[in-house]
């Protein structure tokens, strides 16, 4: 209540609804960032955790080539 009051002496009626309009497009640009900043992270999160499934299937796929189950063999038999 007392900001309201000091706002309202130190820049008079007039300029009340130009600052608060002013304040409220600044707090959208600052949500709209916060929300891109967290897009950004989930990509990026995202992505690591696919190179990472990807490497650990490549992995598995290199051991199977060079150690064939017991399953295996004896499919191709």
């Amino acid at each position: 209540m007392l900001v309201v009051l000091a706002v309202l002496l130190v820049f008079g009626p007039s300029k009340i609804p130009e600052i608060a309009r002013n304040l409220g497009k600044f707090i959208n640009e600052i949500k709209r960032a916060s929300e891109d900043i967290k897009t950004e992270i989930n990509r990026e999160g995202d992505r690591q955790d696919r190179e990472k499934r990807l490497e650990e299937y490549k992995a598995s796929l290199e051991k199977e080539i060079e150690n064939p189950n017991k399953e295996t063999i004896d499919k191709s038999q």
